[in-house]
């Protein structure tokens, strides 16, 4: 491999799907502001995922309808008019 061009700084990471209340934890360079306490008692940087393999409808088959923040709510309020 090349030097100097891969990030320094890997460290144990748990990215949380917020959709499903789904965590993992993995190697990442990603930078956080937010730390959760893991279960093996010790604390990591927490990263939050909107989606993730086990919401997502390719990889469950099932198709979860999401309305995140009221857009379609907004969308027909603006264009209902018209």
């Amino acid at each position: 491999m090349k030097k100097g061009i891969h990030p320094e700084n890997y460290r144990q990471v748990v990215f949380k799907d917020m959709s499903c209340d789904y965590s993992f934890l993995t190697r990442s360079a990603v930078e956080t502001k937010e730390t959760v306490k893991w279960e093996d008692g010790n604390e990591y940087p927490l990263y939050k995922l909107e989606i993730s393999d086990k919401s997502h409808p390719f990889y469950t088959g099932k198709s979860t309808f999401l309305d995140t923040a009221g857009r379609i709510d907004k969308f027909r309020r603006r264009y209902d008019k018209k």
